[in-house]
């Protein structure tokens, strides 16, 4: 079940802390029982509905959300990339950062980790896009309601790699 009131305390603890967009939100969470996976460690998926409760906050720290109400917009994800690399079991106490990296035409870069004691358990690149009753609304649409008006962002190489590794991925899958 997704964290509901989770998400909802999030929420309220940064309601009144804006910040800039390309600023970074940093959390705290303990991972609790029903977090884990069979092998008593934070599931994969629960890991990723973290770093959505992250997201979310960012989106409302920075405007974001207000904007996707005022237009009648949605914020879905077309992608991602995840690496895990360190277990996180029950009862410890995480942080996570979220930042956006850039954009293109379509889509928003958003960079997402998690540390326990300092070292980085797992890191996220998501790849978001702004939605209406017609499908994805471009950047520029987007960014010119929001009010900004300057360039994203040089993307990172990996970034880049990433998305043209995407850009040649068959779909839909399982068709020869």
């Amino acid at each position: 079940m997704f964290p509901f009131f989770r998400t909802g305390l999030e929420l309220w603890l940064h309601r009144n802390k804006p910040m800039g967009i390309f600023d970074t939100h940093v959390s705290h969470h303990t991972i609790r029982l029903w977090d884990m996976d069979i092998f008593a460690e934070l599931n994969n998926g629960r890991t990723l509905t973290v770093f959505d409760i992250g997201r979310v906050t960012l989106a409302l720290r920075t405007g974001l959300i207000a904007l996707l109400r005022r237009e009648k917009w949605g914020l879905t994800l077309a992608g991602n990339s995840v690496r895990y690399r360190r277990r996180v079991r029950a009862f410890q106490r995480v942080e996570t950062k979220v930042r956006l990296i850039g954009w293109d035409d379509r889509f928003l870069y958003i960079e997402h980790a998690m540390f326990r004691k300092g070292q980085c358990t797992s890191h996220v690149l998501v790849r978001g896009a702004i939605t209406d009753g017609a499908g994805l609304v471009t950047m520029d649409r987007v960014l010119s309601s929001y009010g900004y008006d300057g360039p994203s962002p040089e993307l990172p190489g990996w970034v880049q790699a990433w998305v043209a590794a995407e850009d040649k991925r068959p779909w839909p899958p399982f068709e020869d």
